[in-house]
């Protein structure tokens, strides 16, 4: 390889890392925000969740489109798209906090859907890049895993960000209160679609982008590891949005079902989860060329089955102490001791677990797809929208049937997971010309 090949490589990798971080950032704005709206307009679990909904359905919406786009016009092109939507979505959530209180809530859940088309166009553009860049395999995974080390960084501050500025009385909290989060998050965009105007992006499997997209996705769609894959993904978003985000609601529900927490103390206790998560992106990072993808998928959805079954049967009157990222009296960060519920533990131990399941999916559903991977991203694109419907789903069971009660919708999906690193992921397909 030549060297101006391996620094263009190494460029883009960097881009991609870096718009990784930007697809956390404004994703995980979703969850903690449902604080804010079900207070603000005296709404229930259920619909305080709509925003996180919103972000997520639009990739049901965009995901077959984005992989049209990115066979059309190719990675850079597609990346710059996605920037400038991103900055427009962020942009009409920050003129809800102007809207006038009947019309606010629905300008609120506008913008969160118009900033879920931009993280469906840049997953469909970061994962089949650094996967490709690694040159696919355990090396792929490891570079996927990089990236998501990345994400977790910037969905470790997210939390805390919010719980931050909605300091004091929850019940008091308004959209407004969250501008800081948004002007940050336009600034990124911004800056970001810049840097992607002067940075060179090679085009990996460009040779096929003459075919016709129809039968590229058709041809992904006969490989069952990839169907089963896509599923996978379904759920895992699923998992990895409402395990916290539902834990944020419970901690900060100041009636007899949740705890009564402090929102700043809720965030960053949401915030170590996701911390975690960094933890464990950082050993699956080190260990994704050394470790099979199946083996760390079914290792940790054993673990995290066995982890949210502890939640569920604990009782929440059992308190502990925390060690949680907490923000100092000089506005500094530092780890601190938090009385949370049990529940809280075992259930911020889950980021530790979900960490690697992205990657380890990914990598596992587009094994050997060859020149329809592009194709496929976008078809897995559209199942990503389990991030929004599952915490829905959980938090209309936690409306009925109480917080931890609703984690059995999480055990359901983690038994998938299971079944899928186990058996599902299996390439059955091999026969198929992928040339």
């Amino acid at each position: 390889m030549s060297q101006e090949k391996k620094s263009g490589n190494l460029i883009a990798i960097i881009t991609m890392i870096f718009l990784f971080g930007m697809i956390s950032f404004v994703t995980n704005l979703a969850a903690p925000m449902g604080i804010v709206l079900k207070n603000q307009f005296q709404v229930s679990n259920a619909l305080g969740m709509l925003g996180n909904f919103g972000n997520f359905i639009a990739y049901a919406v965009m995901g077959i489109p984005s992989g049209i786009l990115l066979q059309r016009v190719g990675y850079k092109k597609t990346a710059l798209i996605a920037v400038a939507v991103g900055f427009i979505g962020v942009g009409i959530q920050f003129m809800s906090g102007h809207s006038s209180p009947s019309a606010a809530f629905a300008v609120y859940l506008i913008g969160a859907f118009v900033a879920g088309f931009s993280m469906c166009l840049l997953n469909t553009v970061v994962n089949p890049m650094l996967n490709l860049l690694g040159g696919e395999g355990n090396r792929g995974n490891q570079f996927i895993q990089i990236g998501g080390s990345f994400n977790s960084i910037m969905a470790t501050i997210t939390p805390m960000f919010v719980g931050i500025l909605i300091a004091g009385s929850v019940k008091d909290a308004q959209i407004s209160q969250i501008f800081p989060v948004m002007y940050t998050a336009m600034g990124v965009f911004a800056f970001a679609f810049i840097v992607l105007l002067f940075v060179p992006i090679p085009e990996p499997n460009a040779q096929a982008a003459s075919e016709p997209i129809g039968k590229l996705m058709s041809g992904a769609l006969k490989f069952r590891h990839f169907v089963l894959g896509a599923i996978a993904i379904f759920v895992y978003v699923g998992v990895e949005v409402g395990v916290p985000g539902t834990l944020n609601l419970f901690l900060t529900d100041e009636t007899a079902a949740g705890a009564g927490i402090d929102a700043t103390i809720a965030g960053f206790v949401v915030g170590t989860y996701w911390f975690l998560m960094l933890v464990g992106r950082l050993v699956g990072a080190s260990l994704g060329a050394k470790i099979s993808s199946k083996t760390m998928l079914s290792v940790t959805s054993t673990i995290g089955l066995v982890l949210v079954l502890l939640a569920i049967f604990s009782s929440t009157s059992d308190l502990v102490n925390l060690p949680v990222l907490q923000q100092t009296s000089t506005g500094g960060i530092s780890f601190g001791l938090a009385e949370v519920p049990i529940n809280a533990m075992y259930l911020v131990l889950v980021g530790l677990c979900t960490s690697i399941m992205w990657g380890g999916i990914f990598n596992l559903a587009v094994e050997g797809l060859g020149k329809y991977v592009a194709a496929a991203s976008g078809l897995f694109m559209v199942l990503v929208c389990g991030g929004g419907i599952l915490p829905v789903l959980q938090n209309f069971v936690a409306d009925e049937a109480g917080f931890m009660a609703s984690y059995w919708v999480i055990i359901a999906a983690l038994a998938y997971l299971l079944y899928y690193g186990l058996i599902g992921c299996k390439n059955v397909n091999k026969n198929i010309p992928v040339k």
